[in-house]
């Protein structure tokens, strides 16, 4: 018998927060851990046709989206701090133009230490952008060295402060598990960040993806054990200064939570646009995916010839629920009961055998109001997942999770 029963409908009482995300494929060079659909810079960028390419796709996405209201925006890459910060105003201004907006829209932009320059900042928060998310990694030129980060420690320093001081609200993204690496030293990139006063850090596992030279020619990294140790010191070190983990991989001081990733983890919808975005749109009756063009020459041409989407499908009712788990689940507080029902427009009961089964297994609790993955659950999250995939019996077996690769949706 199947985990899942087979809904063939879905309903929706109503549609949930709309976020847009808008990514720029460019960076300086391409890091041999990365798997994002990022392409190494050579030459000129054609930054002023790529802004038009972005403003057209916004507006041909239009219809599916219309009378709803933006709740965040973020801008991600590549490295997005490539740009020119009258690029990045044309296209925030040309958003607010075409689509209602909330007045307190969290607006996030990514940037990489190797491009800072502080009038630069400074500019980026003048065209909106109210909150950077710097892609640190560590504070350690050896370790930024061999993870072929194009910025040295220093820079890094540098451009963290100029971020503090410019914007209301900052993210750092720090790597742990990487070559050569011990746990004193993990630790160290963690109390410096907490020394500058960040308000969020995001703390990623470093993982060997497919498609990277990290992959190919793998280096030799702390084993499983050390690596769970210096995770678990991450934690404990950053509650201790008052940051609440939230997520899988993120950690906030009181108020600084990312509502744009927060909209992702409790399965909202978001557009996407730019080279290889995807996308999540809720109708009454469907949800859709859509996935734009990955290369960004064809989905320049592609988008500013009103065809920019590569492919779209409407979400079949019994991948819901795993679509739905592989997003909440990663919340250590869990979701209320009631938002699977608001998010999937299926009754929780189309997913009560695959719950007793990781509750039995420890990986869940819950209670009438709440489900939340228990310690166990964060730890060996694929277990926790698998039942929910469709037509898989309502088993569990315990293998640990590579935690929070970064992503293109990843908790910046």
């Amino acid at each position: 018998m199947e985990a899942n029963p087979r809904p063939t409908a879905i309903a929706l009482a109503e549609l949930p927060p709309l976020s847009l995300y808008v990514h720029i494929p460019w960076c300086l060079r391409k890091c041999p851990y990365c798997d994002f659909n990022s392409h190494e810079k050579r030459g000129d960028i054609p930054e002023e046709e790529y802004v038009d390419a972005l403003i057209a796709d916004l507006e041909a996405s239009l219809p599916n989206v219309w009378g709803r209201r933006l709740h965040t925006i973020f801008i991600g890459g590549g490295t997005p701090s490539l740009f020119a910060p009258r690029s990045i105003d044309r296209l925030l201004t040309a958003v607010r133009t075409l689509i209602m907006a909330d007045p307190d829209t969290e607006i996030t932009m990514e940037a990489n230490p190797g491009t800072f320059e502080r009038e630069r900042f400074r500019g980026f928060r003048d065209a909106g952008v109210n909150r950077l998310s710097l892609g640190v990694q560590s504070f350690d030129d050896a370790k930024l060295a061999a993870i072929g980060r194009v910025h040295g420690a220093d820079e890094a320093r540098r451009a963290l402060e100029a971020a503090l001081d410019i914007f209301p609200t900052v993210n750092t993204d720090l790597m742990y598990a990487l070559p050569g690496q011990e746990l004193e030293q993990a630790l160290a990139d963690v109390r410096e960040a907490i020394a500058f006063g960040v308000p969020h850090v995001s703390a990623y596992h470093l993982t060997l993806e497919p498609d990277t030279n990290f992959f190919r020619f793998p280096p030799a990294l702390p084993d499983d054990d050390v690596a769970a140790n210096m995770q678990e010191a991450i934690e404990d070190a950053l509650a201790g200064e008052g940051y609440g983990h939230y997520e899988t991989s993120a950690f906030a001081k009181p108020g600084a939570r990312a509502r744009h990733n927060l909209n992702y983890w409790t399965f909202g919808d978001y557009l996407g646009i730019g080279a290889g975005a995807h996308g999540k749109i809720s109708f009454r009756d469907r949800i859709t995916r859509e996935e734009r063009a990955r290369k960004p020459l064809t989905y320049l041409r592609g988008a500013l010839g009103g065809d920019a989407i590569r492919e779209s499908r409407d979400v079949a009712a019994n991948e819901l629920p795993f679509e739905f788990m592989l997003n909440a689940m990663r919340l250590i507080e869990g979701f209320p009961v009631a938002l699977f029902a608001q998010r999937t427009g299926l009754a929780i009961t189309a997913v009560d055998k695959p719950l007793r089964a990781v509750e039995a297994a420890g990986l869940i609790e819950r209670d009438h109001a709440t489900i939340r993955p228990t310690p166990r659950g964060q730890r060996f999250l694929n277990d926790l997942l698998e039942p929910f995939l469709p037509g898989t019996q309502a088993r569990t077996r315990i293998v640990p999770i590579n935690i929070a690769s970064p992503g293109t949706s990843r908790p910046s």
